[in-house]
């Protein structure tokens, strides 16, 4: 397992890279890789628990209020629209999970550095890109255009993709500024990640898992939870007059480093 220090820097590297759209994945990949030559797949499932928390404390009188639309205005367009949205990447992500698991798929620096870069090329001409006619927010949003977040939201199963990032390219061009897009993407996150943690809590060896590293996973959790408040904080304000592009810039030079490691091994 992991030591002390290393445990700390990958909730904090989750925390970060959950919700800026850098991929948390290909980070976690890329730290573990580093650590210990290898990634542990069900460690990282496991930290995203800090980061889900985060989320809903962050947004937690925007989730009221979806809630008081559902019971009590009987207004279910964006609880609709969170739902057509999350479905695809859950229903994919449970019929492949062994697929998108396996050491040479998700532990793979050469998918996270090609995925890097391809995301990240978007990002930067995103906002030249034609788009659908304006909507306001995520309530605006017609069942289709939420159907095609949601399809592109399958693509961040891919380490390096960005599950925040791809949502956000798909909420900008189906029609939602940068910030409602950021919005939209990290509320339509919520149910596909409250079903990992239920898998996680149901499935024996996942059980068994946990109980072996729970210290290790109770501390990387506190990191995350904390780091990721601060990203999902920064990522709304910054989008509120900002494009992704500096993000794709990013992607683009931490995909050269990949490369240059993946050579020299």
């Amino acid at each position: 397992m992991h030591s002390l220090l290393e445990i700390i820097i990958l909730g904090l590297v989750q925390g970060f890279t959950e919700f800026i759209p850098v991929s948390s994945s290909g980070h976690l990949v890329i730290a573990q890789t580093l650590f210990s030559g290898a990634s542990d797949h069900l460690f990282i499932e496991f930290i995203d628990i800090g980061t889900t928390l985060a989320l809903v404390v962050f947004f937690r009188k925007r989730i009221m209020g979806i809630l008081q639309d559902i019971f009590v205005k009987k207004n279910f367009k964006l609880a609709r629209n969170i739902i057509i949205t999350a479905v695809p990447a859950g229903a994919v992500g449970y019929l492949l999970s062994d697929f998108i698991n396996s050491s040479w798929f998700f532990g793979s620096l050469t998918v996270v550095a090609v995925t890097l870069v391809a995301v990240g090329t978007i990002m930067i001409f995103l906002e030249k890109l034609p788009k659908a006619s304006a909507v306001k927010d995520g309530d605006s949003l017609s069942s289709v255009r939420a159907m095609v977040i949601g399809l592109v939201q399958v693509l961040a199963l891919i380490p390096g993709v960005s599950r925040s990032g791809s949502t956000i390219i798909a909420g900008r061009l189906s029609g939602l500024t940068p910030k409602s897009a950021a919005e939209y993407s990290f509320l339509a996150s919520l149910p596909i990640m409250f079903g990992v943690m239920l898998k996680l809590f149901v499935g024996s060896t996942e059980r068994e898992y946990l109980a072996t590293h729970m210290s290790a996973i109770v501390v990387s959790n506190a990191f995350a939870f904390i780091a990721g408040m601060i990203a999902v904080g920064f990522m709304m304000r910054y989008l509120s007059k900002h494009s992704l592009a500096i993000f794709g810039w990013y992607r683009i030079g931490l995909a050269a480093i990949v490369t240059v490691v993946v050579l020299v091994q």
